[in-house]
C-alpha cells in the first residue's frame, strides 16, 4: 500500500530520577553520600532509509515512544540512559510541526537523521550536590520529562524524471515498457491511483529514475481530482515529460489538453512552469498521432516534440536520449554555477 501523509506523535523518554543513598559499611563511619545520577531518556529520531518508498509502515501506531532512563542507585551507580527510539522514512520525507505548521527538515539524503524528540535528563543524586560545607546532602532532582510532538510526516518522491498529463495519456504503459516496474494499467481514466517509480536503462551503467505521476484534470491545483496529492510528487523531478495522447476519449482537443496541464503545473508552483521539460505525442500507430505532433511543433517553436509508441516501441531509444541529454545539461549547469568552495 502506498502511503505518501501520515501524522504521528512521538515521545522521548523521561529521564530517570537521581538517587538519595548514603555510604554504609563497617569500619566506614563517614561514609558520606553515594547517590548516583539518573540516566538519560532515549530521544526519537527519524532515519532515511533507501530501501523505503512509502509512510505506509508508520500507520499501524499513532504514538511512538522512546524508553525511558533508569533511576541512580547507591554506590554511585548512574543510571542507565533509555534507548533512542530509531523511525525508518523514505527519501524525499517533509517533516512538519502538525500543530504549529512549519517545515522541521526535509530528508532527502540516505542515511540522514533527524531528532525529532530529545530524551529528558537524568535527575541528580544527593552525591552532586557534597561539599565542604554540606558533607550529608539530602538534595537529590527528578528526571526531566522528554519531549512530545505531533509530527505530519509528507512524502515527495524523489525521481529524476517525472511523467505527466492528463489521464489515460499512457504514463503507466510508458514507465512498464521502459522500466520494471508494473503500475496497473488499463483502457479507462484514472487508473493510476497512485505514483510509481521505475529505474530506466539506458546503456552500460547509465540509468535514470522514472516517476509515474497519476493523471491531472483542471482545476489539479486547487485539489479537483486529488490535485495535491499527485502535484506534490512533481515537484521532486528534475525533468519533465509531458506525455499527449492524440485521441483523448472525452473528444477534448489535445493540443488544448497540453496547455491545461501547463496551466495547472504553474498555478500549483510557479518554478514548475521553468522545468525543463520534453514533449511527446503518444500512441503514434494510430493515425491521428502525426498531425497532433505537427501542430504541437508549431505551437511550441524551437521544442522538439516526439512521437512514441509503448506498444511498438517506436520513438523509445529517442525519448530516453533526449532524457539524457536534459540531465546531463542540467548537471553541468549545476556545477559551473556552484561555488568552487562547496565543490
Amino acid at each position: 500500500m502506498f502511503v505518501d501523509r501520515v501524522q504521528i506523535t512521538v515521545q522521548a523518554g523521561r529521564g530517570g530520577n537521581g538517587c538519595l543513598s548514603f555510604r554504609r559499611e563497617r569500619y566506614v563511619p563517614r561514609g558520606g553520600p553515594d547517590g548516583g545520577d539518573g540516566g538519560d531518556g532515549g530521544s526519537v529520531v527519524l532515519v532515511v532509509d533507501p530501501q523505503l518508498s512509502t509512510l505506509a509502515p508508520l500507520t499501524h501506531r499513532s504514538c511512538w515512544r522512546a524508553e525511558n532512563g533508569r533511576p541512580g542507585q547507591g554506590s554511585n551507580r548512574h543510571g542507565r540512559k533509555g534507548r533512542d527510539l530509531l523511525i525508518a522514512v523514505p527519501p524525499g520525507t517533509v517533516v512538519r510541526d502538525a500543530q504549529r505548521g512549519f517545515v522541521i527538515k526535509d530528508l532527502t539524503t540516505p542515511g540522514q537523521r533527524l531528532v525529532v524528540a530529545q530524551g529528558g535528563r537524568g535527575g541528580r543524586g544527593n552525591a552532586h550536590f557534597k561539599s565542604s560545607t554540606n558533607r550529608a546532602p539530602r538534595e537529590t532532582t527528578p528526571g526531566e520529562p522528554g519531549q512530545q510532538r505531533r509530527l505530519l510526516l509528507e512524502l515527495k518522491l524523489i525521481a529524476d524524471v517525472g511523467l505527466v498529463g492528463m489521464p489515460n495519456a499512457g504514463k503507466s504503459t510508458l514507465l512498464s515498457r521502459l522500466s520494471r516496474a508494473r503500475p496497473k494499467i488499463a483502457d479507462y481514466p484514472f487508473t493510476t491511483r497512485e505514483p510509481n517509480l521505475g529505474q530506466v536503462h539506458v546503456e552500460g551503467d547509465r540509468y535514470f529514475v522514472l516517476a509515474d505521476i497519476p493523471g491531472l484534470i483542471e482545476g489539479a491545483h486547487a485539489g479537483h481530482g486529488l490535485g495535491h496529492d499527485f502535484l506534490r510528487h512533481v515537484q521532486r523531478t528534475r525533468v519533465l515529460v509531458h506525455l499527449v495522447e492524440p485521441v483523448p476519449q472525452d473528444s477534448s482537443d489535445p493540443v488544448e489538453n497540453y496547455r491545461k496541464i501547463r496551466r495547472e503545473l504553474e498555478l500549483f508552483d510557479p518554478q514548475l512552469a521553468t522545468r525543463p521539460e520534453l514533449v511527446a505525442v503518444t500512441k503514434a500507430d494510430l493515425p491521428e498521432a502525426v498531425p497532433v505532433q505537427k501542430r504541437l511543433a508549431e505551437q511550441l517553436p524551437g521544442r522538439q516534440v516526439l512521437l512514441i509508441s509503448a506498444v511498438t516501441g517506436q520513438g523509445l531509444r529517442e525519448l530516453k536520449w533526449a532524457v539524457v541529454e536534459l540531465l546531463d545539461r542540467l548537471a553541468e549547469h549545476h556545477s559551473a554555477v556552484q561555488p568552487q568552495g562547496e565543490r
